[in-house]
């Protein structure tokens, strides 16, 4: 695995800026106090991330993040022997070290990983709470502070790959999805210093491209395209290139496509 797919972060010194939108946040304490591994569903950009970001740091617990990818194998998360000098040493991966020190794994999209991978934690996912490493021949009881997170986009994922269904139930799991009107607007206030009437515009902008079904986009606009593009405003770009670079861009490489939202937002911005 690259190491950019790989991050290790200590909880965060002050608390990141999270609404929240149901009782997810008293949902996790419990799975915590319960050690329950925990499922985040949902669309790309509904907050998934920055909420595990704002129960690390309520719960003052280090994040280590692995980036799943199609190429994620069980080797990789768990860790290999490397030559180091004359000598080939052991190094933990990933999820061995979260197992022995403590803390949340959170493993990001995790139905894009190899089958293997899925294997691997399942031991973990039950009342065992142990991770078997082949390569040496040992057993390993997770850490009393250890706790397995991961994230599913079934929409995305439909068709392609499904976490299958004993492994689903080996999670409590909640779905996210994108916030009221109101609280979206609301969290862009927050975020990027905009005014009122300009989040509005970019909320009504969201809601008409979500309602768009005829389009067939495999992802709809986010939460975080909407942050980004009122960075954007706040800093003096021009509404309209804002909206269009940070919303209408990301959406599709289809000309035709791009052109008909193009021309939807411009009416609304």
């Amino acid at each position: 695995m690259e190491h950019k797919k790989t991050t290790i972060s200590s909880a965060p010194d002050t608390a990141p800026y999270y609404q929240e939108i149901g009782k997810e946040v008293e949902v996790f304490q419990h799975c915590w106090k319960n050690h329950l591994p925990f499922l985040l569903k949902g669309p790309t950009g509904t907050g998934k991330s920055r909420f595990l970001e704002y129960m690390a740091f309520t719960l003052q617990q280090p994040i280590i993040t692995v980036a799943c990818h199609e190429e994620t194998s069980s080797t990789d998360l768990i860790g290999r022997f490397i030559i180091k000098g004359t000598e080939t040493v052991w190094q933990d991966g990933p999820l061995t070290i979260a197992v022995k020190q403590g803390g949340i794994l959170y493993l990001d999209e995790i139905a894009e990983a190899r089958p293997d991978v899925i294997v691997a934690i399942h031991p973990l996912t039950d009342h065992r709470r142990e991770l078997f490493i082949d390569k040496l021949g040992t057993m390993i009881k997770a850490h009393r502070d250890f706790m397995l997170v991961a994230s599913f986009n079934p929409g995305y994922q439909r068709g392609f790959k499904e976490l299958k269904p004993s492994t689903r139930q080996r999670f409590v799991s909640m779905s996210f999805d994108y916030p009221e009107k109101e609280l979206e607007k609301m969290i862009l206030m927050k975020e990027t210093g905009i005014d009122s009437g300009v989040a509005k515009k970019l909320v009504n902008i969201a809601n008409k491209i979500r309602n768009l079904t005829e389009l067939g986009l495999t992802e709809t606009v986010s939460t975080r395209l909407l942050v980004d593009a009122g960075k954007l405003i706040q800093s003096g770009l021009p509404k309209r290139l804002s909206v269009e670079v940070a919303v209408v861009e990301p959406l599709s490489d289809d000309p035709e496509i791009v052109e008909a939202l193009r021309d939807l937002t411009q009416l609304l911005i």
